[in-house]
């Protein structure tokens, strides 16, 4: 099972309409309401390689018309059709709340075959023992561009030192998006980076594991941006020893890799990313990925 946090959301008709792709077209990209609270939250609509299948998204903004640097946050997923069909829209709203207190403009969209977006689950990796863990890695990391790209035509939007920020399955996304231009992309920072966690739902077994140490050596290959790579002590889907391997085989495939393994997060470190305190806690090492002046780094505006 992949790595997603069980919700106790009730599975509706509706959802199964949405995921089927039945119902009005899609409107029109962009914002899709008015901004709320906190940190100007709104809706969007970003595109994906689907073509004419958009993506739900949130956006957080900092106070002020910009340019502001981009943060995209890369979410979990789960190879269960229903699971993901079931998940809300992600918002990791203790993170964003970090970067925009930083001047960052956080786009956290949702992929394909996941919630209110529906449409095919592109990023599949397959059966667990010839589990395409390249594949779904460069899959996911193309919705991840192509939203990217669509935030930087906007006028409150600067075009350079964007920051893509994933976790779990999204972090492994982020880690095939180490190879593109550093001007745009400045850094990439990976929570408990990985796919094939939990297998058949045990703690610390991972799906054809040396499949995913060879993986990550690939997704090394050609890398230009550099990637912190955080995992909590008490990670039981991608453990520190097990996340120091894959670390270790990006970097020898090329990749430039700050690991760090920080202190155990709630009951289960692998969900250190959408919580206030795993954020605060990683927030140190978040603050020199960012590559922010000191004045900065107090996240005080």
């Amino acid at each position: 099972m992949q790595a997603v946090r069980p919700f106790q959301a009730i599975f509706s008709l509706l959802a199964l309409v949405v995921l089927s792709g039945q119902g009005a077209p899609p409107a029109s990209l962009g914002p899709q309401g008015a901004e709320a609270e906190p940190n100007r939250a709104q809706q969007w609509l970003v595109p994906t390689p689907a073509g004419n299948q958009p993506a739900h998204a949130v956006l957080f903004r900092p106070p002020g018309d910009g340019p502001f640097r981009l943060a995209v946050i890369a979410h979990a997923t789960t190879q269960n059709n229903v699971r993901r069909a079931q998940m809300p829209q992600p918002e990791y709203r203790p993170l964003a709340a970090f970067l925009v207190a930083r001047g960052f403009a956080v786009l956290v969209p949702e992929r394909l075959g996941h919630g209110a977006t529906g449409g095919d689950y592109i990023e599949d990796q397959g059966g667990c023992e010839e589990a395409d863990y390249v594949g779904s890695a460069r899959a996911a990391a193309g919705q991840i561009l192509s939203a990217l790209r669509f935030l930087h035509a906007q006028p409150f939007i600067r075009h350079d030192g964007a920051v893509i920020l994933g976790h779990s399955a999204g972090g492994w996304a982020a880690l095939a998006l180490a190879s593109e231009d550093p001007r745009v992309i400045s850094a990439i920072i990976a929570f408990a980076p990985g796919r094939g966690g939990h297998a058949s739902d045990v703690d610390n077994r991972a799906c054809a594991p040396q499949r995913l140490i060879d993986a990550a050596a690939t997704l090394g290959e050609g890398a230009r941006v550099g990637v912190t790579w955080l995992v909590a002590a008490n990670d039981t889907y991608f453990a520190p020893a097990f996340s120091r391997k894959l670390a270790d085989a990006f970097r020898a495939g090329g990749g430039q890799v700050a690991f760090r393994v920080l202190p155990a997060s709630g009951n289960e470190g692998h969900w250190m990313a959408e919580t206030e305190s795993g954020v605060k806690s990683a927030g140190a090492d978040l603050d020199r990925a960012l590559k922010l002046p000191p004045e900065a780094r107090s996240g005080k505006r």
